[in-house]
């Protein structure tokens, strides 16, 4: 979300680049959905962000719900 925001990029701007649709991009910026690599690689390019970053920041995600019992 912070890197869509900096570019002044709405979701609706952002699913109609990509291809994604915006409400799964709403879905992956809530943490209610991991995305693929493929879809995080797509992401990065447009954003002008840092692909190990955002691997780590899904990592994150993941071990957080993980923890909190959403994925068993």
């Amino acid at each position: 979300r912070e890197g869509r925001n900096k570019r002044s990029l709405t979701q609706q701007d952002v699913s109609e680049i990509t291809g994604i649709s915006r409400s799964y991009l709403s879905d992956i910026e809530t943490g209610r959905y991991m995305p693929s690599v493929n879809t995080l690689i797509q992401l990065a390019s447009l954003l002008d962000l840092d692909l190990n970053f955002l691997l780590k920041m899904t990592e994150i995600q993941v071990k957080r719900c993980e923890k909190e019992g959403e994925f068993t």
